[in-house]
Formats: structure tokens, sequence, C-alpha cells
């Protein structure tokens, strides 16, 4: 693999998408994951072990919660994430152990500091639409590279798309980087995101763009 998407989600829109049991969805974005490109399941017999990252809990638990199943002692998301990607992203050293992996992708959390960076842009949940290239254009400036911006599509009789899911790429010296190839390159992470029928895919920089404050 060659890049890390570090994926952020907005959990309002999370909890919209499908049949789930959250509740309270936190009001900031949370961590999705870190994904290699081109990679996933690479070692299944490296099982999940939750003890290794009990120092990490607490921050786990506030920053990469399970957003679509609000019970607190619930690990499956994390195993699911170590198990998919954790597993190959491990070929690199600084992320070769489960405490290196989900210790890592909390400090790039802190390092990328999304939610103080949008807010800063003056970009903040509201029921009024943006545009979506401002977004993108805010987001490029501050980091020096385009992320990778995912909405969900217009739903029957709405002219606007609800944003989801925002990602940062790092090379694997964990550098930023541009996340979306030239036009025309396939992306292999693209369809990543599919919960029952509604489902993420990159925003349509000419639509109307709906940052939600809460669950409609």
């Amino acid at each position: 693999w060659n890049k890390l998407y570090f994926a952020h989600h907005w959990p309002v829109t999370v909890c919209k998408m499908d049949a789930n049991d959250c509740h309270d969805p936190p009001m900031y974005w949370t961590i999705h994951g870190l994904w290699p490109d081109r990679a996933e399941d690479c070692n299944r017999t490296w099982h999940f072990n939750v003890t290794e990252i009990k120092d990490l809990i607490v921050d786990m638990r506030h920053y990469w919660p399970d957003v679509l199943h609000s019970s607190q002692n619930r690990t499956q998301f994390w195993k699911h994430e170590w198990d998919k990607h954790g597993t190959c992203a491990a070929t690199l050293e600084v992320l070769n152990s489960q405490k290196k992996y989900f210790g890592k992708a909390l400090e790039l959390y802190q390092h990328v500091d999304l939610n103080g960076r949008l807010l800063k842009a003056g970009i903040k949940p509201s029921s009024s639409y943006y545009k979506m290239t401002a977004i993108k254009e805010a987001l490029t400036r501050f980091y020096g590279v385009t992320p990778k911006i995912q909405c969900l599509p217009p739903e029957e009789g709405e002219e606007a798309q609800t944003i989801g899911q925002i990602e940062i790429c790092f090379t694997k010296e964990l550098q930023l980087v541009n996340c979306m190839e030239l036009e025309g390159e396939s992306n292999p992470v693209q369809a990543h995101l599919k919960l029952g029928t509604s489902e993420l895919s990159v925003c349509n920089d000419t639509l109307p763009t709906y940052y939600p404050s809460e669950v409609q």
C-alpha cells in the first residue's frame, strides 16, 4: 500500500444512515479509522486484544466511539478496524502493534484537529446550506493538501447532500498528502462505508451541502 486514509466521520450523519441504536451522537468529528489503501485483513491470525490498549481506552471512547452502538463496553468497532486495516498498517514500524496503531491514530487526530479547523473557517453545524467548494477550499488552505470529503446523496425530494466523512491522507512517513488521485484513476477505498441502503460517496461539488446539527 502507498498511503493512509485517516477518516473522520460526523456522528449525526452516521446516525441518519441506518438502523442503529444511536443515542445523543457526539457533536464533534470522531475517528472512523486509519486505513492503508489497497489492503484489507492482512493478518487474520493477529487477533484484537483490548488489554493491549487499556491505557488508551478513555481517549478511544471519546475520540473513536462506536457511534452506531451506544453501549460503552463494546469493542467490536475497534476490533473490526484492527482486523481489517490495522493488521495491514502494521508493516510500518510506527504502527506495528495494536497500542501503536490506535495510539498513533489518536495522536494524528489531535494533530489534524479537524474540529478546530472547521470552526476557525466558520464552518459549523447549521440548518442552512454550505457550498462544498467552500468547505474543501478551507481545508485545503489549512492542510496544504486536498482531503477527500464524502456525503450522503440527497434523499427523495431534497436538493442538498449531507456531509458525513472527511478523510485526510498521509504518506508512509506520516506526511500529509493529497487524498484524491488525478481524475480518471480509480480509488480503491471509494465505497468503504456501506450501511444499509444509504451510503457515502465523494461529495458533489455543485450540490448545496447540509452539515446537520441534529438527527432528523
